[in-house]
């Protein structure tokens, strides 16, 4: 006894210490990968943000454009500043420009000259002109009484942008100036883009020089070389009016808003514009005012969009936006940002490798990557978003944006921890174990074969593949419920009597319940002796060994369940239901794999067994929903029963014949889906109490994450065709949403392609034709299950639809008929995209028109294409159904 407790003992230190050496070196390779992805990720963010040296800002500059409102002021509503206000701005400006420029001699703006004389500025002041004759009138008489009452008035301009944005005709502008030039003393012109005074010689006889726009970020100039830009034009300019001094009435560089072309609006690239301008504008002695002094908020919402808002060197609170002197960081707090996506990483790493000690160091080390990369690119997204100006439509889309990435991060992560567990996992944690056991020990089965309006002679080959069972203890119990037709089920019941007694056949009409209903009645004639029963559709050919090979199992008391995959006999006989034979495989040799390894599978109607005890124990089948087989299983595991999966084929049925019946079959399971997580939601979130592991709550929730987000995408996409009609209609007021708006399901279909060509390839073994036709299947199926999800949000119930055998075939037109709505979108899709690119690409408004090759639009074409692909699949899978002639089954063929 002493020697067998030490040895005892011996093998359990032995046994803790390989445990804890194991854990050990687990937790060194975690804090390794850490720490190496940690450093990538800091060398990423501080590689793209390596200072650079730039020439000083001079002690003063020669002038800026002026406007003087604040975060709560508006000119377009009317909320002017007061002269306090602008008083103010003036002082924080004294000693750091020469002069400024107004715009508007409107209300206090008309105050502005006075109130500059205290601070020793000079004022270029600025009559708005546009299609309001009377307010022109008005802006007109103001500037000729302010440019006469106040000595620092040193030039006028007479409209800004008039001829560009076709306020008025030419003749009314020339008319206007000239009569302000006759008025006043000081020189008068009109203000422009540099191309406007280049195409519009007939201004030269009615001004006195020249106030040219130089703005390199709407002409798509990429930073690096928009100060020679500048200079060439001003260069052109000169030599076009060389009687003419030339001014530059704007020059600036926005610090936020949409890329156009090779221009980055950033507050960097402002800063090296500017900077850099400022330098050779010294050498060239040029006149000019910077494009502007404050950030003006309010410009959001006029013609210019949101990047009207954020041309200020200094910002709406009045502090600078980069440094004058210092060398130019692209964001100059980036070392907490990365601190904080290391942090916020390590957080995510660790929740993904919660029960993870089966996981290698690959798979390790591709979750820290993605890890790393869904953080970094959140707190990039949120740095960038909260550096705006907020409006209540900019917070409404921030708030969505927020929803929207919060979705995608949790469905990425989800499929980047399957990918993960599936392809780099060391081994399996319950790995099926065969068992064998001697006949007078083998349990007791009763198979269950639920039928309605099937075939017969296809019920009659499913039987006698039963009755070819190798297995000694077996009875079979056929359930026909609410068929119609005696012709149908009689030749059935007289098969049944002919294989003798081990086979009962029961014919019930009517019967509630659907399948559940018949399979609870079947469990009410079931046996006394029997301990197992097992569930086949009614099209499967079971093979022999099946019950001899998996039954023994249930000598394992705490097995409840054992599950086979389903698999199809009739896969070849076309090219539609190899693409659908390809598509089923996923689930089962990749899905059911990693839901096995911590007990949660989705249990199946069909070569399925469960412990009779433990079905009746649970209540048995729930009438309740249409996916009474995931409900049960979910139940069993609500008990703290287990369940055994094993990926070989034991029996084969048919494939869908047509497409609208695999639609409805996959309708079917979504919208059961989604009964499931309604009705079982607060034993899910832990809400009642139960025996689900946390393991088995996450398959459970996180399985169906792809199908919740084919739901949202469903919304998605009539959002963006709402949005894209507002493009087409008004392209003034819609711009191309923002690229992170496209990349959010640009990210996740491209990682869910390249998961499931990967998967595909290693553990389906299929090859790239086989993966190919799988995807196409598959998001096929889309709409369906969109549509099936939002049904499930708002209906509870919804009737059972069986699974046709042995269908007719389709004609073309009823094909197209069964995918009608994926073809009207798929239409809508293709007019957006055309009306969208004509619209812009022809548009008379040049803005609108430079936008057509923004990386904005360029990526929103890119999902609108993208979205289409689903909608096309269907279309294909539909006419590719009508084509295919299916399975048929005849009276030579019966053995």
């Amino acid at each position: 006894m002493h020697f067998t407790y030490c040895v005892i003992r011996t093998d359990l230190a032995h046994v803790v210490f390989c445990y804890n050496t194991r854990t050990l070196m687990l937790n060194r390779i975690n804090l390794l990968i850490i720490i190496a992805v940690a450093v990538a990720t800091i060398g990423i963010w501080a590689y793209v943000n390596q200072p650079t040296e730039q020439p000083p800002w001079p002690r003063i500059v020669q002038g800026f454009s002026f406007s003087p409102f604040r975060a709560h002021q508006d000119a377009i509503r009317h909320i002017m500043p007061s002269e306090e206000d602008i008083e103010a701005d003036l002082a924080l400006l004294k000693g750091k420009t020469y002069a400024i420029r107004t715009y508007s001699t409107d209300d206090t703006l008309a105050e502005i000259p006075r109130l500059a004389n205290k601070y020793n500025i000079n004022v270029t002041v600025g009559a708005w002109i546009d299609a309001d004759l009377e307010r022109n009138e008005r802006e007109i008489a103001r500037l000729i009484e302010i440019t006469n009452a106040n000595s620092n008035v040193v030039r006028v301009i007479v409209g800004n942008e008039v001829i560009l944005h076709n306020y008025i005709p030419v003749e009314k502008l020339i008319e206007y100036i000239e009569r302000v030039r006759r008025a006043v003393k000081v020189p008068v012109s009109t203000a422009d883009t540099w191309y406007v005074w280049y195409s519009h010689l007939e201004l030269e006889p009615h001004v006195d020089y020249v106030a040219a726009h130089l703005l390199p970020y709407w002409e798509k100039q990429p930073v690096e070389h928009a100060v020679m830009f500048a200079r060439d034009k001003v260069d052109l300019l000169r030599n076009l009016y060389p009687e003419k001094p030339v001014i530059i009435g704007e020059v600036g560089w926005p610090s936020d808003g949409r890329t156009r072309g090779a221009a980055v609006a950033s507050p960097a690239n402002q800063a090296k514009f500017l900077r850099q301008f400022l330098k050779v504008a010294a050498e060239e002695n040029y006149t000019y005012y910077i494009m502007e002094a404050f950030d003006q908020p309010w410009k959001a919402d006029s013609s210019e969009g949101a990047i009207g808002a954020y041309w200020g060197v200094y910002d709406v609170e009045r502090q600078p936006k980069f440094s004058f002197t210092a060398p130019i960081v692209g964001i100059p707090h980036w070392g907490w940002l990365a601190f904080l996506s290391v942090i916020l990483a390590i957080i995510v790493f660790a929740v993904l490798l919660v029960d993870s000690k089966h996981l290698g160091t690959h798979g390790r080390s591709f979750l820290a990557v993605i890890a790393y990369a869904v953080a970094t690119a959140v707190v990039w997204v949120v740095y960038d978003y909260s550096n705006q100006y907020l409006t209540l439509t900019s917070i409404v889309v921030g708030l969505l944006m927020v929803v929207g990435i919060i979705g995608v991060i949790v469905v990425l992560l989800a499929e980047a921890h399957e990918w993960a567990e599936l392809r780099w996992s060391k081994f399996r944690r319950r790995e099926f174990v065969p068992m064998q056991l001697p006949d007078a020990e083998l349990p007791y089965v009763s198979i269950h074969v639920p039928c309605y309006n099937e075939p017969s002679a296809m019920m009659i080959r499913t039987l006698n593949a039963l009755a070819a069972l190798d297995y000694p203890h077996y009875e079979v119990i056929v359930i026909d419920n609410n068929t119609q037709d005696s012709a149908v089920w009689q030749p059935v019941q007289d098969h049944c009597r002919k294989l003798g007694d081990r086979f009962r056949f029961y014919h019930e009409n009517p019967l509630a319940g659907f399948k559940a209903g018949a399979l609870n009645y079947a469990l009410k004639k079931t046996g006394a002796q029997a301990t197992v029963v097992a569930v086949i559709d009614s099209d499967y050919v079971v093979a022999p060994n099946w019950l001899r090979e998996l039954a023994p199992q249930f000598v394992q008391q705490r097995i409840a369940v054992v599950q086979a995959p389903q698999d199809y006999s009739d896969s070849d006989q076309s090219l539609f239901k190899a693409m659908c034979y390809s598509e089923y495989a996923g689930f089962f040799q990749i899905g059911m794999i990693t839901r096995n390894e911590r007990n949660a599978i989705i249990q199946h109607g069909t070569m399925t067994m469960i412990r009779r005890q433990v079905l009746e124990e649970v209540g048995g089948w729930a009438e309740w929903t249409i996916t009474e087989d995931a409900e049960l299983g979910l139940r069993v595991f609500e008990h703290g029963h287990e369940a055994v999966y094993i990926p070989r084929s034991y029996g084969k049925g048919l494939i869908p014949d047509t497409f609208i019946d695999f639609k409805k079959q996959r309708f079917r399971w979504a919208f059961g889906a989604m009964q499931i997580l309604r009705g079982h939601a607060k034993q899910l979130l832990g809400k009642l109490p139960t025996r689900l592991t946390a393991g088995q709550r996450y398959h459970f929730i996180a399985g169906w994450l792809p199908w919740l987000a084919d739901g949202l995408n469903l919304i998605f996409n009539v959002a963006a065709l709402c949005w894209t009609l507002g493009m087409i209609l008004s392209p003034g007021h819609f711009d191309p949403p923002l690229i992170i708006f496209s990349l959010l399901p640009l990210a996740l279909f491209s990682f869910k392609t390249a998961k499931q060509f990967h998967l595909y390839q290693t553990h389906v073994n299929a090859g790239i034709w086989q993966t190919l036709s799988a995807t196409i299947a598959g998001i096929a199926l889309s709409h369906t299950i969109s549509r099936a999800i939002l049904a499930g949000f708002v209906k509870k119930e919804k009737a059972f639809f069986r699974t046709p055998k042995l269908a007719q075939r389709l004609s073309f037109t009823s094909a197209l008929l069964v995918v009608y709505e994926e073809f009207i979108l798929l239409v809508l899709f293709i007019l957006a995209i055309a009306g969208v690119s004509i619209v812009h690409a022809r548009s008379g408004d040049e803005l609108v028109r430079s936008s057509y090759d923004s990386p904005d639009m360029v990526f929103w074409l890119v999902v609108l294409c993208i979205q289409t692909i689903p909608y096309l699949a269907a279309i294909v899978m539909s006419l590719l159904g009508a084509k295919a002639h299916g399975a048929r089954l005849n009276a030579t063929q019966i053995t």
